[in-house]
């Protein structure tokens, strides 16, 4: 493998001080890596436009014209202009101008790649690169040049796009014929895939259209391919080693607790309990994320499965990331379980010791059914007598490590049964990834009776408005929540902003007429308790909030959710947010209150936000507009694998495609045995497809 590992700085062109630019901004060592940088998008100069058709919202165009006349109105620019029977254009040019006076002489043709933009009314073109002109007045046999990743210090040190296309074309000479094929014949031949060395160099030099997208579709295939068969393998090694505590009665207090349910359970509920259901009676451990709207009650779901668990004689537990769920979470499944018999605890840091006590003996004695709690569940004197099933809810709040520690409280040994919850909305491609050895199961329907919330964005200037509209509200007998965009805890200028914000309410609606209440994460947990339950026992008109209350809070008279700073918040934060409001029969609003200084880019999540209700298309816009990064908005952290050319945002079909394809492998070939596929292995061992202990949770 000579070549593939030589170092670039041997590359003609190179040298050690572009090798060590190259290493610094693209992170590359070898040739190996330089050919393994693909371009982004390419200038196609196969067409020719008339300069009468261009416009200012055009990427790159190519022209064909005349320079018809050459002025300099100063020192310090260049104007050339040219036509080519359709019409005319300016060309500027601030530097290179003594050069490009000499070269670009009136009547002479030339071929003139740039992007049009608008100036004074009238279209242009800035510093357009430009090349001879076909001989003969022949049509011009144009081609697909690559555009690569650059940046600012790249081009300062002479890394152009020029020099990139010229290096890699050095590189891919040394080392096509040291590219060895990394899929067995058979998966080429059923998928249509060209071969690699193909694929490589159409990649960075396609002849056509058609042998881009052929060597695109053979490069993402490939990396979609190995990522999910490295899943879905550890999922099938798990489910012939995992074995799991048998449940294959449904019991008595699923039966109690169906037949008192005030409503019916919409089609989507029903499917998933079943699926459920299924899991608990095969042997095998269940490792199943249910995904579900904010308000499509996955919580009813939870309690159905655990009482599942009862029903046969074992525990249940249910773990929620904050105090403030936790004890939501008690009070509505008290109310589901009353008419069964079960009997429900609370176990959480408040907890006062004498109550702790009397919880352990009864978890101990078998004779507490479901204990709710958070990560105060994790600890050492937490011992169940006999327990078969987890739920998490909000589970990416859960480190790793904390949860191990539940698994080894299952009964007899085994691990318990593992229900992970989320009313994050994960994009069904970034599930397959980051939950590829998960069973997914997904609540696509909302509980009749639930009314569309009204959302609306404003600006600072409206805020007096907005006060007459929520004075307008409380008049009526409704409540207001005002959430303040406290991102971590320790920022001082936000928590300032929520101080100011929370004395500006005040003033706006004053004692004895309105009563305020503030919620955030530095209050001690009775201050928390005592604010929390005066807004949710109506006692108090308004809450100013962090997004302490983002999700299980459940105030069905709160008509109204003000959100502070929208800009600040992720996409699925606000959807959380948003899922506040609208829970009773009053019609509700969302009002996104954004800075002046709002960006472009968070101006257009803000207005997506207005424009639907539906968690998963905005999961999804989200991907598409800022990466398949951290979805919950606070950091761009990233996937815990990274793909050279696929994109889990755009290539949604293709990922579908390669996860049936890597299933139907293994379902042939478990362990990949079989000779045919010891290409697949020597690829998956080299680890590249491994995601750490991301989606690990048994």
């Amino acid at each position: 493998m000579g070549e593939l590992t030589t170092s670039i700085q041997f590359l003609p062109g190179v040298g050690p001080r572009r090798s060590a630019l190259l290493t610094r901004e693209l992170g590359v060592q070898t040739l190996g890596d330089l050919i393994r940088i693909y371009p982004f998008r390419y200038i196609d100069r196969s067409r020719i436009y008339k300069i009468a058709d261009l416009r200012a919202d055009m990427t790159g165009v190519q022209i064909l014209a005349t320079v018809l006349r050459v002025e300099m109105p100063g020192s310090k620019r260049l104007s050339v202009w040219v036509g080519d029977g359709s019409g005319e254009l300016e060309l500027v040019f601030f530097s290179g101008i003594k050069w490009n006076v000499e070269r670009l002489q009136k009547g002479r043709r030339f071929l003139f790649y740039g992007k049009p933009a608008e100036f004074g009314g009238r279209l242009n073109m800035v510093h357009p690169e430009v090349d001879a002109a076909p001989e003969g007045g022949e049509e011009p046999q144009g081609s697909l040049t690559g555009v690569y990743p650059s940046t600012e210090k790249l081009k300062n040190g002479g890394v152009t796009g020029k020099v990139m296309c010229r290096l890699m074309a050095s590189a891919l000479a040394l080392c096509l014929p040291e590219i060895e094929e990394t899929l067995p014949e058979y998966v080429l031949r059923d998928n249509g895939l060209v071969p690699l060395r193909y694929a490589l160099y159409n990649i960075h030099f396609p002849k056509d259209q058609y042998a881009l997208q052929k060597a695109s579709m053979r490069l993402k295939f490939d990396e979609l391919f190995l990522l999910q068969l490295s899943l879905l393998r550890q999922k099938f090694v798990k489910s012939r080693s995992g074995t799991g505590i048998p449940l294959p009665k449904v019991g008595e207090p699923f039966n109690a607790c169906y037949r008192a349910l005030p409503y019916d359970l919409t089609g989507a509920q029903k499917r998933v309990v079943r699926e459920i259901r299924g899991d608990l009676k095969s042997g095998v451990q269940m490792n199943r994320l249910l995904q579900g709207d904010v308000g499509s009650g996955k919580t009813m779901v939870a309690v159905l499965s655990c009482l599942i668990a009862n029903g046969n004689g074992y525990q249940a537990c249910i773990m929620a990331p904050t105090e403030v769920l936790a004890h939501q979470h008690y009070i509505n499944i008290s109310k589901y379980v009353a008419p069964t018999g079960v009997r429900v605890e609370l176990l959480t840091g408040s907890t006062t010791a004498a109550a702790r006590r009397e919880i352990h003996a009864a978890l101990e004695d078998g004779s507490l059914g479901i204990l709710v709690g958070t990560h105060a569940l994790l600890e050492e004197g937490v011992r169940f007598r006999a327990l078969a099933l987890a739920v998490i809810d909000e589970q990416h709040r859960f480190g790793v490590d904390q949860r191990a520690k539940l698994w080894s409280k299952g009964a007899g040994g085994l691990p318990p049964h593992v229900l992970v919850m989320t009313a994050t909305p994960i994009p069904r491609t970034l599930a397959m990834t980051l939950y590829g050895d998960l069973d997914v199961s997904v609540i696509d329907e909302m509980p009749p009776g639930r009314k569309p919330v009204k959302s609306m964005l404003i600006g600072p200037s409206k805020r007096p408005a907005l006060y007459s509209f929520m004075r307008r509200e409380i008049a009526a007998g409704r409540q207001v929540f005002v959430v303040y965009p406290l991102i971590f805890e320790s920022e001082k200028l936000d928590l300032q902003n929520l101080q100011n914000g929370f004395e500006e309410i005040v003033k706006a609606f004053p004692l004895p007429e309105y009563k305020v209440a503030i919620v955030h994460g530095q209050q001690s947990v009775e201050e928390k308790h005592f604010n929390m339950d005066a807004f949710v026992a109506g006692r108090a008109d308004i809450l100013v909030s962090t997004t302490v209350i983002e999700v299980g809070v459940d105030v069905p008279n709160a008509s109204v959710m003000v959100i502070e700073s929208a800009q600040r918040f992720g996409l699925s934060q606000l959807h959380q947010l948003r899922g506040r409001v609208g829970r009773g029969a009053e019609k509700s609003y969302c009002i996104f209150v954004a800075d002046h200084k709002t960006s472009r880019d968070a101006r257009q999540r803000l207005e997506l936000m207005c424009s639907t209700e539906d968690g998963f298309v905005i999961a999804e816009e989200d991907m598409k507009m800022r990466g398949p990064g951290d979805l919950e908005g606070t950091q761009q952290s990233g996937l815990p694998i990274s793909l050279n050319i696929a994109s889990l945002a755009r290539d949604g079909l293709l990922l579908q495609q390669a996860r049936a394809y890597a299933l139907k492998v293994l379902d042939a070939d478990p362990a990949l045995e079989q000779a045919r596929n010891a290409l697949l292995v020597a690829e998956l061992r080299k680890g590249k497809y491994d995601i750490k202990d991301y989606s690990k949770i048994s």
